[in-house]
């Protein structure tokens, strides 16, 4: 089973170099935000999320271990006042490409739910994109519960 063990320093500064230009793209593929744009907008969030960086208060960012103590991803929570109570809000969670389809995903949020109840949080919540299909049926497996749905439909202009 993985270990979720804290983030170091210079852990964190890869994390961010890689997150912000994947957290970008996944915003222009789910259509919220112009290619244009999408960089700057995913620095300027993950500036204001994480101002003072690992050390921001009630943010909670660890490395994903695999049985051998190798690190395989990373996972970064918040402690959110969400459906009336304090609960993890799950920011990220990313599992190395050539470590995915092994279950450390899955197991990592088995640990997660140690972490939680050793907070005293009331459980864990989520965003996950609509394009995503392959993290929704993770999620669905652990037994997380959709609380809003989002839907849009491009319509192209009339010819006429």
């Amino acid at each position: 089973m993985p270990a979720l063990r804290p983030m170091t320093q210079a852990e964190y500064a890869d994390w961010l170099q890689q997150t912000i230009p994947a957290y970008a793209a996944d915003k222009v593929t789910s259509g919220q935000w112009s290619e244009n744009e999408s960089l700057q907008l995913s620095r300027k969030e993950h500036e204001e999320l994480l101002p003072q960086g690992l050390a921001t208060p009630d943010n909670y960012l660890f490395t994903i271990e695999d049985s051998d103590s190798k690190p395989v991803g990373v996972l970064w929570f918040a402690v959110k006042k969400r459906f009336n109570a304090r609960v993890a809000y799950v920011y990220d969670i990313e599992v190395w490409s050539h470590q995915r389809r092994k279950g450390h995903a899955y197991r990592a949020f088995c640990a997660l739910e140690q972490e939680v109840r050793r907070l005293g949080l009331a459980g864990i919540a989520l965003h996950v994109f609509g394009h995503n299909a392959e993290a929704q049926a993770l999620y669905a497996r652990l037994g997380f519960q959709p609380t809003n749905i989002n839907l849009f439909k491009p319509v192209g202009a009339s010819d006429s």
